[in-house]
């Protein structure tokens, strides 16, 4: 037999997820937000990546004070070219050379550039780690989320949603802790030397301007934020029917309404033009502004040196000093209103991502709650009530057990409750009142993961992963050898199907599985609750949507799986549940009637009705098919008789 699950498994089942900090995307208070962020930009775990931060801010440092000195050396370069060079009788004449000067004014340009790739590389790490730890953490938080909020999300949405703020996470690390802070450190010195060299009102000046650009960058880039919003929201509508409609290929085609998925599409794809065409117009409104405001504060301070030029107050080489520190103003005043935008939308695009990880978890574990001890897999439903809606009960008081090695079936018609009660085992919802237990324990006072690993699962539409087939068998127990494998897939009677593929059990099976078959898929659902071995197994209708022949070849395989276990059979074909230990007929969320089969069938109540109901219509399937086979039979046999007489 198939060993059971690891050691090392068990252990870590109790183990708890890391920190899941949620962050609130705040309209009103940037530096709030962006302090909330900061335990991902600083991991306090990682101390390799904290020394690759103090090194950046090192090296920034150096790369700064280069930048301000560069457009001085270019100022004695000119007033050496232009013979007013003065005051530099303390170096040595070599080094003041107007050749010297300039060769010194373009290797300090190579050094600011070096220095700031080097600054970027040491960064680069740190913005990685911060963005795969937020998106470890949704992801994570996505799996904690109850049944109840994935039964009603939209895939394509939320894949957009976490694509987005992914990007928005990396674009405000980067640009609040690598270009921010640099950006502000050069302004500081820049103004410092402009004031030392020119004087307070030349500083005077460059702080209206500055102010004057900064105040417009935020008000514009405020507004400018509610157009990005709608873009976004937009961009995951369309994308979310993009990937309903792929997801529904086949019912697409069946019903020919491909011109009618494109309309859908092309509708949101319309308003995301409109939103994103606003985007691009405001930012070209945006840019306008603040050119308009770099031209008048330089254009104020180019004029007032050159009237100082003219009166010999200044030097030739002063002007173009002043002119170059201006330009090299004017790059971390761009980058201030750049960097303030792409915050804004960064935060805009994390948004719907924080709202994620706001979302509560309906099913938690108690603080005390301990791993489930599954000795001998009794389970009882106690006086069990649940409801989805407080207006529509689904259960109402339904007690039974099912006792350790033993199979008890749930049958019953359509919305009696039947797959409710699996979903409340597994713990996806809680009850509404009562109790379940598993070995005498509450499954409410138990780690989830601890019950989950306890019991397998062989669902009515078993939905595969879009990988091997290898993979998908070890996806019981990843920790599985390949000779367990192959082993649960003999067993689940599917290994001599796998052999005949091409590639064999590296076999690729598509999209939730639709490359193969039903009965293949339900094959591969056994192979995998095998290789698991839980004490305790859950059939919901495993085979109620295949063919009568297809069910009688699994239902071998079924029994099987069942050896030795705890058994809930949640069945709509009566056919499959006859043997087992007790049956309990659900009607309207209660329980109606309960026994054996043969008890059953003499009390001639409702699990009688539908097993003639049943019978009748298998009957009619058997006849039909042995009159088609007949059919075929006697055609192959006419056909040589028609040649001969021919």
């Amino acid at each position: 037999m198939i060993n059971q699950t690891s050691a090392k498994s068990e252990a870590s089942v109790g183990q708890t997820t890391p920190d899941q900090r949620v962050i609130q995307a705040s309209d009103g208070n940037i530096l709030t937000t962006l302090g909330n962020l900061w335990p991902y930009m600083w991991p306090s775990e990682r101390s390799d990546l904290k020394m690759r931060v103090v090194w950046a801010f090192v090296i920034m440092i150096i790369a700064k004070i280069v930048t301000v000195l560069v457009p001085y050396l270019y100022k004695m370069a000119t007033d050496g070219l232009t013979g007013e060079g003065g005051g530099y009788e303390w170096l040595p004449a070599m080094l003041v050379a107007p050749v010297m000067l300039v060769v010194a004014f373009n290797v300090g340009r190579v050094i600011m550039v070096v220095m700031n790739q080097m600054r970027d590389a040491l960064f680069a790490s740190v913005g990685q780690y911060a963005v795969r730890r937020l998106s470890s953490i949704v992801f994570r938080h996505m799996h904690s989320l109850s049944l109840r909020y994935h039964l009603q999300r939209k895939t394509g949405g939320l894949s957009r949603v976490i694509e987005r703020g992914t990007k928005g996470i990396e674009s405000i690390v980067r640009f609040s802790i690598l270009n921010g802070i640099p950006t502000i450190v050069e302004f500081a010195f820049m103004a410092a030397f402009i004031w030392y060299l020119f004087g307070f009102v030349y500083l005077v000046i460059v702080a209206v301007m500055v102010w004057a650009y900064v105040w417009f960058s935020v008000r514009a880039s405020d507004w400018r934020i509610n157009i990005r919003r709608d873009m976004n929201e937009n961009d995951t509508d369309a994308h979310s029917k993009a990937v309903d409609s792929l997801l529904n290929f086949e019912t697409v085609k069946y019903f020919g309404n491909e011109n009618l998925e494109a309309e859908r599409f092309d509708h949101s794809m319309e308003r995301y033009e409109r939103a994103a065409t606003k985007v691009w117009t405001s930012l070209a409104w945006l840019n306008s502004g603040q050119a308009v405001i770099l031209g008048i504060g330089m254009g104020a301070c180019m004029v007032l040196s050159a009237i100082a030029v003219q009166q010999g107050e200044q030097t030739v080489g002063d002007f173009v000093m002043i002119n170059a520190l201006l330009m090299q103003l004017s790059i971390p005043l761009n980058f201030i209103g750049f960097l303030y935008r792409e915050i804004r939308q960064g935060f805009a695009d994390l948004e719907d991502m924080f709202d994620l990880l706001t979302v509560e978890k309906e099913i938690t574990d108690k603080p005390d709650a301990k791993l489930l001890e599954c000795t001998k897999g009794a389970i009882e439903f106690s006086s069990v009530k649940f409801h989805y809606d407080k207006e529509r009960s689904i259960l109402k008081d339904v007690s039974f057990k099912v006792p350790p090695g033993k199979t008890v079936a749930i049958v019953g018609p359509s919305g009696a409750g039947k797959s409710t009660i699996s979903r409340l085992l597994f713990r996806f919802y809680d009850v509404t009142e009562g109790k379940i237990t598993i070995d005498g324990q509450d499954i409410r006072d138990v780690q989830q993961a601890s019950l989950r690993h306890r019991i397998g699962m062989v669902p009515q539409d078993t939905v595969l992963f879009n990988d091997t087939i290898r993979y998908n068998v070890r996806y019981g127990r990843p920790d599985a050898s390949d000779a367990e494998v192959e082993q649960a897939a003999e067993m689940a009677q599917i290994g001599d199907f796998i052999r005949q593929l091409p590639d064999g059990y590296e076999s690729q099976v598509g999209e939730r599985g639709l490359k193969l078959s039903g009965g293949e898929k339900q094959r591969v659902a056994i192979a995998r609750t095998l290789l698991k071995a839980p004490p305790i197994l859950i059939l919901d209708e495993a085979t109620s949507a295949l063919d009568t022949q297809t069910e009688r070849e699994i239902q071998s395989a079924l029994d099987e799986v069942s050896k030795n276990r705890t058994t809930l059979v949640i069945a709509h074909r009566l056919s499959t549940v006859i043997n087992a230990d007790e049956i309990i007929v659900l009607r309207d969320g209660a329980i109606a009637e309960r026994g054996k089969h043969a008890k059953l069938i003499r009390k001639k109540g409702l699990y009688a009705q539908m097993w003639n109901r049943q019978r009748e219509a298998t009957e009619a399937e058997d006849r039909l098919r042995a009159a088609r086979e007949s059919d075929e039979l006697g055609l192959v046999i006419r056909k040589p008789r028609d040649s001969e007489s021919a």
